[in-house]
């Protein structure tokens, strides 16, 4: 579960980002989080992976209590959570295999489990034939398709997907959708980051609205305007 209550979080400068955010969702949610750039959605990212601090309020992910959390538990919280981030941050020197198991050998994964997770998740996300290709090899959407591969592998409770359509054609943003519905129905909670709003019509899920670090709407289906 994610719980923010009255949260809000302001940069040295005196800048608020965050303002009072009130925002609960639970486990197995799909969600998306929309706004115009600028709006908070970025640091509301980063409040939940613990890259910024709550400067007031109550922030639980997880089970973890970020308002309070030390620095040696902040591992710990992010291997509950899988973040798929715009630019992939892939390895150009590791093959899409070992760009996965990476994630698991960083946590200290036995040797045997990573050989029966990884192909599994690379399954999952349709890459099982491109194991020993490396990023440069593969198209955008397949990259990409690898970032997922990679968030997943440690099982985490939670994926975030950064703007995952930001950058690809019609064709791939539905394959890309269907891939999150999937890892949704795997029981995992899904948050979306996006202003795509044509996405966002098109499939009937929750959507919470952030403008100028507020929570301006919260509801699920209807027509949502950009």
């Amino acid at each position: 579960m994610i719980n923010f209550e009255n949260v809000s979080m302001e940069y040295r400068n005196g800048t608020a980002a965050v303002n009072n955010v009130t925002l609960k969702i639970e486990d197995g949610e799909f969600v998306f989080l929309v706004g115009h750039s600028g709006a908070g959605k970025t640091t509301l990212t980063k409040l939940m992976i613990c890259e910024e601090r709550v400067s007031s309020g109550k922030l639980e992910v997880n089970g973890y209590h970020l308002e309070k959390i030390h620095s040696w538990s902040i591992p710990k919280l992010r291997r509950t959570m899988g973040v798929v981030f715009q630019d992939f941050k892939l390895f150009d020197k590791m093959t899409v295999y070992e760009n996965v198991a990476f994630a698991m050998r960083v946590v200290g994964a036995k040797p045997s489990l990573i050989r029966k997770r990884v192909p599994f998740f690379l399954d999952v996300v349709g890459l099982s034939l491109k194991a020993d290709s490396f990023p440069n090899e593969l198209s955008g959407g397949e990259q990409q398709r690898v970032a997922f591969a990679r968030a997943l592998v440690n099982n985490p409770h939670t994926v975030i997907a950064d703007e995952p359509t930001g950058n690809v054609d019609v064709d791939l943003t539905e394959d890309i959708m269907e891939l999150l519905l999937k890892i949704n129905k795997l029981g995992k909670t899904v948050i979306v980051v996006t202003h795509d709003m044509n996405i966002v019509n098109s499939y009937k899920k929750r959507v919470v609205r952030i403008e100028q670090g507020e929570i301006v709407s919260d509801k699920t289906g209807g027509d949502f305007e950009q």
